[in-house]
């Protein structure tokens, strides 16, 4: 038996009622969590942990979750990292900046935690 190493998990939401679900989902799944309740602090934690995954919502009250993508996309240390945006925002010009700020994958909330995992699990594929 390999030895896997444990996938890291950044969980960046500013609403506990999303933060909290969304920890204990990744920790029942065997990921290494993460969060951080501002972008700030996601930021802090990014260059810090060097999560393999990031699940970031975009409204935040100091720095967006456009910002924190960029910044992970600026950093050399998260090269291929995975950024997940979830968010309220559901317009189309939305979604397009979350892609051009160099997110994998848009989903609009309200989301089944089963379609998230199914992502990343996706996404993580090596």
């Amino acid at each position: 038996m390999s030895t896997k190493v444990k996938l890291k998990v950044l969980v960046v939401d500013d609403e506990p009622g999303i933060l909290m679900p969304l920890e204990f989902l990744m920790r029942k799944n065997g990921y290494q969590v993460y969060i951080a309740r501002n972008g700030t602090e996601a930021m802090e934690s990014v260059d810090k942990e060097r999560p393999n995954v990031v699940l970031l919502d975009i409204m935040m009250p100091d720095v967006d979750g456009y910002e924190v993508c960029r910044h992970i996309r600026q950093s050399e240390s998260m090269d291929g990292a995975k950024v997940i945006f979830m968010s309220a925002k559901t317009k189309d010009a939305d979604i397009k900046k979350g892609y051009e700020v160099g997110a994998d994958l848009y989903i609009p909330k309200p989301f089944s935690t089963r379609f998230l995992m199914e992502k990343i699990k996706e996404l993580t594929k090596s």
